[in-house]
């Protein structure tokens, strides 16, 4: 038998014709004489009715069908009784009259559920990804996948982009975190590193000429792993010459507006909110805020700094912050609720938390003797409270205070049922620090990357106050993820030298790491800035998973396992031999 269509297109206009279905077996009901067959393959499923009367042989074998197997069965299109229609799916309102139906191939009961929608053992999912793919939810995450990278690619095209394919066996450069490296067989003891990113060359393609670069680009990074990180991904990869800030951000606005309607139906509003990235700490306690709901943060240190609380006036004097988080409605939050709010400040290395309820009794809160009534009356007018409101105060360091109470922000809105799934609330942040201490290298590193130009206003400040420099960096955030990160790139020799000279690379080193670049930007090399984000992310969010591994075939465990394959595994000691390469065995 060959084919003539697929399961989910057996619809109304086929009823009377004959057809022939290949698939695998849904589901199936034996009714005694019927013999009920969901057939499906990935295009959807539609039923199947063989009837012992009209096609004895068919339904003989019919009754040896089991979930999995894979058959092909040709039959009469017919529309179903009333009552009996489905109109949930595409092919509910038709079944099949089975007259002929052969065996293709016959299947083990599987080890997980491919039929229900049913929560399976992730574990199990990834040991058998193959089953695991057969399921619809899984099969329309990666035709949403398809459909993404498709339209991002036509989108690029007509603006005038050229795709380009750098290599993935480079020299090992700082990215942020650790490289994958790849021994030399042609050089012992030398090694190529997997990209991190395709930072440099798409850098040296501006030198090149090209003006518009893009690239879907598979990246690799050997750090520890999360819901929303994998050792390898696709990144859609961007860099233009001769632009600013604004040229980036209208493009990339373009850019989702147009594929949340192409891909989702959905229209995104443009254009997207901006914070600077110290009104996102200060307001909302992270650099990827969720403006889905609103708690704001509010700073309340020129009011509380001098106020009779001791644990307000000594973070102020030590030269730190009090903030409140104002969370409307909350009052009636339990006092269990609330030490348990105390409990996770705890736990960030907050020294406590102090909370406020203001309603028609009037306000209650540990600290209200303390404060005293004209105190809390200014804090009341600050931050807006009305009757049945909740305040949280955090005192300390600054960032400490943003993390403690940005985290507490998003638990609130969950418990509270604030968060508003599918409104898609994108924002810009800029004005990143271009450099950060590390207490732990003892020195300065990137904020972002090494080749990130700092904004022409700071760039004096590189020898004298490094810390002090803003970067001409932007992340765009969605729902309180970081969808996408660049910056506007340095592009003469002179200022790159010297922000390597901060970051504690002298000459030399610079000479012997990044000498290729640093010569390229002697020969004429443009303005240039660009973008990057994670695909697998963008792809999570359009689908609504919690985990970028329900959008990626073959994804890897938390520990970079592949359940599927068994890697990483050993190798043949020949091949280490070749390779010069002696494995260290760890006791």
């Amino acid at each position: 038998m060959k084919r003539s269509a697929s399961c989910g297109q057996v619809t109304l206009d086929l009823v009377g014709q004959s057809v022939t279905v290949m698939g695998w077996v849904h589901r199936r009901r034996d009714h005694g004489g019927l013999v009920f067959v969901d057939v499906r393959d990935a295009q959807g499923w539609v039923q199947v009715v063989f009837n012992r009367q009209i096609a004895a042989a068919a339904y003989e074998l019919a009754e040896r069908l089991r979930v999995e197997y894979v058959v092909a069965i040709s039959g009469v299109v017919n529309r179903r009784e009333t009552g009996r229609e489905n109109p949930r799916i595409a092919t509910g309102l038709v079944e099949i009259a089975g007259q002929r139906l052969e065996i293709l191939n016959e299947a083990r009961t599987p080890p997980l559920h491919i039929a229900d929608q049913g929560e399976a053992d992730e574990a199990v999912r990834l040991r058998y990804r193959y089953l695991d793919l057969r399921r619809p939810e899984m099969y329309a995450n990666l035709l949403l996948r398809h459909r993404t990278f498709k339209t991002i690619r036509d989108f690029f095209d007509a603006q005038g982009f050229l795709e380009v394919e750098t290599p993935c066996l480079t020299r090992s450069t700082p990215e942020g975190a650790r490289d994958y490296l790849v021994p030399s067989r042609l050089q012992p003891g030398y090694f190529y590193a997997l990209p991190q990113s395709p930072q440099l060359f798409k850098q040296l393609l501006m030198v090149s000429g090209v003006d518009r670069y893009v690239q879907l680009a598979r990246c690799f990074r050997d750090e520890d792993l999360r819901a929303d990180r994998q050792p390898e991904f696709t990144q859609l990869d961007i860099e233009m010459a001769f632009v600013d800030e604004e040229d980036i951000f209208g493009l990339l606005e373009q850019l989702f507006v147009h594929l949340y309607r192409q891909v989702l139906n959905v229209e995104i509003t443009r254009p997207f909110p901006r914070l600077t990235y110290q009104e996102a700490m200060t307001r909302y306690g992270t650099d990827k805020p969720d403006l889905r709901y609103g708690l704001p943060i509010a700073d309340l240190s020129g009011i509380l700094g001098e106020a009779g609380f001791k644990v307000f006036r000594t973070a102020v004097a030590s030269g730190g912050v009090v903030r409140a988080l104002q969370v409307p409605g909350a009052a009636g939050l339990s006092r269990r609720e609330l030490d348990e709010l105390n409990q996770q400040t705890l736990e960030l290395g907050a020294a406590g938390l102090t909370w406020l309820t203001y309603t028609e009794q009037g306000v209650r809160s540990p600290a209200a003797k303390s404060l005293g009534e004209d105190t809390l009356a200014k804090v009341i007018e600050a931050l807006g409270l009305n009757a049945g409101d909740l305040a949280l105060f955090a005192a300390g360091p600054a960032a400490l205070v943003a993390r403690v109470l940005g985290q507490l922000r998003v638990r609130l809105a969950g418990q509270l049922g604030l968060v508003q799934p599918g409104s898609w609330k994108f924002v810009w942040i800029t004005h990143f620090p271009l450099l950060e201490y590390s207490e732990e290298e003892g020195k300065f590193t990137a904020a972002h990357h090494p080749f990130t130009s700092p904004r022409p206003e700071d760039a004096g400040l590189l020898e004298t106050d490094p810390g002090a420099v803003r970067a001409r960096a932007y992340d765009l955030v969605l729902d309180g993820v970081e969808l996408a990160s660049g910056s506007i790139r340095i592009h003469r020799r002179e200022l790159q030298e010297r922000v390597f000279r901060a970051l504690g690379i002298e000459k030399d080193e610079a000479e012997r790491r990044f000498g290729f670049l640093l010569e390229a930007f002697e020969y004429g090399t443009p303005p240039h800035g660009g973008i990057a984000f994670g695909l697998d992310r963008v792809v999570m969010m359009m689908a609504g998973c919690e985990s970028i591994r329900e959008v990626i075939a073959f994804p890897k465990t938390s520990s970079a396992a592949c359940p599927l394959t068994g890697a990483p595994t050993g190798v043949d000691p020949r091949q280490l031999q070749e390779l010069q390469i002696q494995p260290v065995r760890r006791s």
